[in-house]
Order: C-alpha cells, then structure tokens, then sequence
C-alpha cells in the first residue's frame, strides 16, 4: 500500500479487506454518516444529544452482533476480530468520539463476560447483540479513581443462596441504557473480587447523572439491594481479576485508533481550508512554517498508523508463549494518543482561529483528542506498566517467528484466553536489531547511534535504588523507551507494506527531535549523577536535513490531499 494513500478517506474507501461483508458493513457504516452531514453532526454535539439514530443503525445493521459476538455464540459472519475492529473505531471517530465510544465502552462490557465461565450469561449476551443492545463497564469509582484494588461495590450472599448487591459506580459509559453492566466489586463475606451483571433498566439501579458536560453519556450509577443470582455472576476470585485486567487489554487498543480517525478528518479540513486562503498575497500553505507544520504533522499521523496497525498484527498473534501484546499494546493506547495531541496542535497552529469555528469538524477533533490520552488509565499508568518491560527488551532478547500481516477473516480467541496477568518483567521480545538494521537512511542511522547512547546510559549509570522509585525519574527513562520500540515497529510495518524511505526518513526526523527533547529532561533531573548527566548529553543529537526530501513529502502526499474530502453541507 503506498503511503500516498495512508490517511482514510471516506469517498473512496481506501482501507482494504479480506471479506465482502466486513466491507460492506463499514460501507453502510460510511454512508449513514455521510448522509447524517456534518451540520446534523455538529448540532448533536453541540446540543449533547446521546446518539440514539446511530445505536438504532447499528442494531438495524447487525453491526454491534457481527463485530463483538465471538464465533460460534453468533451468526456465521460474527467473529471477535480485531483488525476489523480498529478498522471500526478508526472509521467512527473520523466523525466523532461519540460514536466511536458507544462502541468502545459496550466491547468493554463484553470483555467480562466472554472471559468468563458463565455460559449462560453468553448465550443471553448473543441475543441482546443481536437485539442491538449496548453495554458498559463498571469499574472504576468515585472514591478510589484509578485505584482498581480498592472497591466499595459489594455483593452480599443471602440466606436463600442468591445475593444483593450495593454500592455505586462512577465515570461508567453508557451506563444510561446498557442491557448489561458488567460490574466489578467485591464479596462481602470473603473480599474476593467478582463480576457480576446489572440492567440499566432494572428499578434497583439508579443512573444518577451524567459526570460529564459532552455529548457521551459517562455516568454514575448506584444499586441497592439488586437482587443478583449464580447466572448473572461472570466469575469470583483472582479470575475476576485477572479478567478485568485483560479486558483492558483487550480494548484501551482502540484508543488509538480513536486519535487517528480525528486527526485524519482534522487534517483534511486544514489543508483545504490552508491551501484556499491567501494572507499578504500568499496562500497560506507557501509559508515555510506552514509547510514544517503540515509535513511534521503528516509524518506524525502516518507514523501513528504505522504503528498501530502492526501492534494489531502482534495482537492478533498472541499466545501463551508470545505475550509481546502486552508491551505494544498500551504504547498504542498512551504513545499514539499522544502523538494525536501533537498533530492536532501543529493543525491547530495552522489554520489559528478557524479551529475555535462552530461550523468545521475540527472543533469536535481539537476538544476530544485531549480525552484520549486520559482515558482507560492514564499516559502515566500506562507509562508506568511500560517500563517493566525495559530490561528484557533491551539486555534478554529471545527468538521468535516473524509475525506476519494479520487482516485475515479469523476469530482471535486467545484474547479470551490470556490467563493470569502476572509476569509480565519476564517476557522477552526479538531483538529490536532486525528492525533497525534492515534499513540504511540517514536519521533512522542517527537514530541507532541515540538508541546505543540510551543503552550505555542503562549500563553505565544505572538509576540508583532511590530514583528506581521515583516514579518522576522513571517516567523520563520510558519515554525514550517508548520511543526506540515505536520506531521498531514503524520499521517492521515499512517492510511489509512498502512504505517509500522519504517518508520513513522524514518520520525518523522527528523522532531523532523527540529523542533529543527527551534526552534533555532526563538530563536536568535534579537527583543525577555526574556520569548520568554525562552520558544523557551523548543522546542528544540532531536530525539529518534534507530539502528535497522535505520539498517532496510536502508537496507528493501532503498538499495534494486538499481537495480530496470533504463532508457533505461542509462549508468551504
């Protein structure tokens, strides 16, 4: 696929498949939004109107049932497939987070309750997808936040053999209208973690309110003394746990793929707007700033997808003795997300005031690309699981079997299958070599020499037992972590899908920025060591420049996206 095509676009649907239903299914996907107009989008958003008409399209349209009903609980084209999955959120959050988190936040509801043993509760979960239901997931709480150990929601055992269950839930999406919440607390008696079920609709659940002044429903819900029996329990015990934790797994994924369909939308409508406006006698898109700013921005998003989509091929790959998911999975939740912020502010920089408009799209993409980052566990949560996997990648390299492009029509059933959540500073990756050598360019080589300063400074100066817990210290350290195993998989994604070296060697540029920028954080934290700022100096470095490479990319693949979409009633 050349990157002259990378960024979707909804008028030529330029995102490929392996099956005729997926294809239609996210036909019928673009054209409802394309005929909903981007004044109906707008005035929804503004307004805060929940998204009935779209839950009522995907129940028409089976699309809920096809998407998220592992195969054999559904119809013979459903399946639990996460390349198509991404290919859905990527393609809803082009028109707005709205519809993209209904999505988001019924899979999460799910995730419980196919890792759970309960069949019963299965097969009535088929039915309601198939009834076009949502769902949500009840975890965190208003009291403890992101502290995912602490509970105040119990269930309590009664005489009769059956329970009730009390407490609240809070920041819960759509736990308005769920057909099930998959609730996550405690047992009263023992303290042992459970997952259990409750009806939006039942008379002992009370949605409180919305927490949020957006368009997306995110609630706080409370249940007193709703009567729960054996079948509405998913699981008890450390598999309660461990299933709520590979849930997130499972779905914090798509927030990436959330921040690349705003930024693609958010990118068309500046360029068109950019290259249409002339100031001081020049159209806006000839100022050298400008063109910096779209290039970057370019590289940047394209950089994204690169990664992203091979994060999905390791995903899909998965097993019990490859678990490499684990580390590329939240980088695609905390990495890419944040990433979306630095396109949509070079953007932003770009067409100025035109952003704050009520009119264009990019009002919705400027204000919900800060969500991303900052939902499903913080970048810093995130960050903070990273870094356990630093050793290994870096110093315990293993060997393992080429991951090969996986967008093929199969159901991914390891994901419902991961086992216990513990371990994880004991798995291994390849060594990042084979990416970085299977490529000769100047600021990938650049690169190289900042990744070997990075590991002499591991080796050479390693963090002292005090700033081994110092989280601030640690957070420095994982974001040139993030980095070399960012680029690694951009590398591995440029082989398979024949991505030119221009544009990898112009992503390579900011990433050798990025690095340097890093490098000097890790450089003026107070508690170094006189080694450590030493060898913190020797990754900083800078990118290799090339103007006609520049020149190419901005004019080849940048500039020639405007013109190329634009929502219908769009004003110019």
């Amino acid at each position: 696929m050349s990157s002259k095509s990378m960024l979707f676009n909804p008028k030529k649907h330029n995102i490929e498949y392996k099956d005729p239903k997926t294809k239609e299914l996210m036909q019928k996907l673009i054209d409802f939004m394309e005929n909903k107009g981007l004044k109906s989008i707008k005035k929804d958003w503004h307004d805060k109107i929940w998204n009935h008409e779209f839950v009522e399209f995907m129940k028409e349209n089976q699309v809920f049932a096809t998407l998220m009903t592992p195969s054999g609980y559904g119809a013979e084209d459903s399946r639990w497939d996460t390349y198509r999955n991404v290919v859905f959120a990527e393609i809803t959050a082009f028109y707005g987070i709205t519809y993209w988190y209904t999505f988001q936040v019924s899979m999460l509801g799910l995730g419980p309750i196919w890792l759970g043993s309960n069949e019963a509760i299965k097969q009535k979960t088929a039915q309601l997808l198939k009834n076009g239901e949502v769902f949500a997931f009840g975890l965190s709480e208003k009291e403890h936040g992101a502290d995912i150990y602490s509970s105040d929601m119990m269930l309590e055992p009664q005489a009769d053999g059956n329970y009730k269950a009390n407490g609240d839930k809070y920041y819960i999406g759509n736990g308005n209208e769920a057909a099930i919440v998959s609730t996550f607390g405690k047992m009263s008696d023992s303290g042992d973690y459970v997952f259990f079920g409750v009806d939006a609709k039942h008379p002992k659940y009370t949605c409180v309110k919305n927490t949020v002044n957006e368009q997306n429903y995110v609630s706080e819900y409370r249940v007193d003394d709703y009567p729960i029996t054996d079948a509405d329990i998913m699981e008890k015990g450390s598999k309660a746990w461990d299933n709520m934790l590979n849930t997130i797994n499972i779905c914090k994924f798509n927030l990436g793929f959330g921040a690349i369909g705003l930024c693609e939308h958010a990118f068309y409508e500046a360029i068109d707007h950019a290259a249409n406006r002339n100031v001081y006698g020049k159209y806006v898109t000839d100022f050298p700033h400008v063109k910096r700013l779209f290039t970057d921005a370019y590289a940047r998003l394209c950089a994204m997808k690169l990664f992203a989509e091979r994060a999905t091929d390791y995903m899909r790959s998965a097993s019990t003795e490859d678990r490499r998911y684990l580390l590329f999975n939240p980088m695609v939740k905390m990495k890419v997300t944040s990433q979306g912020e630095d396109v949509i502010n070079h953007l932003w920089d770009i067409i100025a005031a035109k952003g704050f408009e009520k009119e264009p799209f990019f009002e919705i993409a400027a204000h919900e690309i800060r969500m991303l980052p900052k939902l499903e566990g913080t970048v810093h949560v995130n960050m903070a699981l990273i870094i356990k996997f630093m050793k290994n990648y870096f110093f315990n390299p293993a060997e393992f079997a080429p991951v090969p492009r996986r967008d093929d029509s199969a159901n991914d059933d390891f994901l419902f299958n991961q086992g216990p959540t513990k371990g994880l500073a004991s798995i291994q990756f390849h060594d990042y070599n084979l990416a970085y050598n299977s490529v000769d360019l100047p600021n990938v080589n650049v690169f190289k020499e900042q990744i070997a300063a990075f590991k002499s400074f591991l080796m050479k100066a390693t963090p002292d037992e005090a700033q081994s817990k110092d989280i601030d210290y640690l957070l420095a350290l994982g974001d040139c972590f993030t980095l070399v195993v960012y680029g690694q998989l951009i590398l591995e994604n440029k082989t398979i899908k024949g991505i030119e070296d221009d544009l990898v060697d112009e992503i390579f540029d900011f990433m050798v920025r990025d690095f340097s920028k890093y490098a000097v954080n890790i450089l003026t934290k107070p508690s170094n060591s006189a080694k450590q700022k030493e060898l913190a100096a020797t990754f900083i470095q800078t990118p290799v420049p090339n103007a006609a490479r520049f020149e190419k990319i901005f004019n080849e693949q940048v500039y020639t996206l405007k013109g190329q979409y634009q929502m219908r009633d769009q004003e110019a």
